[in-house]
């Protein structure tokens, strides 16, 4: 299990400033997902804005679902002090399977409208630092305990 702090694209941070934000708590389309890549994507954080620009580096395998799995019960929530705080349910694991992937290397969650060239990116986590996959045991993503990010007021 792969528990991991995410990174904000600088594309979707901009798209709330311009009204092009993704709403976590009711996103519409397909949901929030979390796809998992290869270590041939290479990130552009200033750059990167939607599903395409992931390319060909999703991992493929037995008990791997083609653009991730969907991450439920997004909530926003605001402190007294006005931090902002977006969590997410972590998405559900990958089973174990020998015909599985063994090649994972970082997590991307993004909105998915059901066309890779508008399903806005939103965060990646950290390289897991070594090869992760499903074929000697089960999967799975953890988001970071403090929730997916925070913004100060």
């Amino acid at each position: 299990m792969a528990t991991v702090t995410f990174n904000l694209y600088d594309k979707f941070r901009e798209g709330g400033q311009d009204g092009n934000s993704v709403n976590i708590e009711s996103p519409g389309g397909n949901g929030i997902k979390c796809a998992i890549v290869t270590a041939a994507y290479i990130v552009d954080q200033n750059l990167d804005d939607f599903f395409d620009d992931i390319g060909a580096t999703e991992v493929t395998g037995t008990g791997y679902t083609a653009g991730g799995n969907v991450m439920a019960n997004g909530l926003v929530t605001i402190d007294g002090v006005g931090l902002v705080t977006v969590d997410i349910d972590d998405p559900a694991a990958y089973a174990q399977d020998g015909s599985g992937f063994s090649d994972g290397r970082r997590s991307i969650i993004y909105h998915d409208t059901g066309t890779a060239s508008t399903s806005r990116l939103i965060g990646y986590s950290a390289d897991y630092g070594t090869d992760q996959g499903n074929v000697a045991g089960q999967f799975s993503t953890t988001v970071n305990v403090n929730g997916l990010y925070t913004m100060a007021r």
